[in-house]
């Protein structure tokens, strides 16, 4: 079987930011290699065999968040829902380090983490696998010619397609009107159906929603967050 060829992948975001608290280093040291989903990088995996999102979780269903930030949300949800499964990836190894202080503290176990490029996620995880997706506060890349950089491109939004069940809800949280505004004309292009009825299906958050430090940041500012939520058809 012929090794599949390496894509070429800029990654623009933060990788790391200020200097890690000592049980932040001691969270990473002792947690984050247990909590793996598997081999994803291409260095750990060059033949990109899938992972198996059955045994990770014991048949759970799955759900899959993309850059979870510091990781409150991906915590509230595990809590939240213990007959779930939910991998995280986000490459800022800050934010993965408070992840796994919030997981100590919670004690949750149906966890998985990925430090590093969804996009090396999607290439090992089986079509059809995840039954939702979360893409919350994403980075707003606010100038014109950075739009390109955003999740809600085709470089994304296929590979998430593939990966996503029939019928599986994919969640967005913006406080950019911008970043909406290419959300609802990208995102329906790539067999997702936008799901709202009504103005308060975007102005409220949802039912289980737990407020983020970013959006509690926004709300400071001044700035409208909105909740969108699609279905892959």
């Amino acid at each position: 079987m012929k090794t599949p060829v390496r894509p070429r992948r800029n990654f623009y975001g933060r990788l790391k930011g200020h200097n890690l608290k000592q049980a932040q280093k001691e969270y990473l040291e002792e947690d984050l290699s247990s909590l793996s989903p598997g081999a994803v990088s291409w260095e750990d995996n060059p033949e990109r065999k899938m992972l198996d999102t059955d045994a990770m979780f014991g048949g759970k269903p799955v759900w899959l968040e993309i850059g979870f930030g510091g990781g409150e949300h991906m915590v509230h949800q595990a809590a939240t829902n213990p007959d779930t499964g939910i991998i995280g990836a986000e490459p800022y190894v800050n934010g993965v380090a408070m992840l796994l202080g919030k997981i100590r503290k919670a004690g949750v176990d149906n966890v998985k983490v990925h430090p590093g490029d969804v996009r090396d996620m999607f290439d090992v995880l089986p079509e059809r696998s995840i039954s939702r997706a979360f893409l919350l506060y994403p980075d707003p890349w606010p100038k014109t010619r950075h739009h390109r950089r955003r999740f809600v491109t085709e470089e994304h939004l296929v590979p998430l397609h593939s990966v996503l069940k029939p019928g599986a809800i994919f969640r967005v949280a913006t406080d950019i009107e911008d970043y909406v505004r290419q959300t609802l004309e990208e995102v329906p292009r790539y067999g997702f159906e936008w799901l709202a009825e009504g103005p308060s299906d975007w102005r409220k958050p949802w039912s289980d929603w737990i407020s983020t430090r970013y959006e509690q940041k926004a709300l400071r500012e001044g700035r409208v967050p909105h909740y969108l939520t699609f279905r892959r058809v």
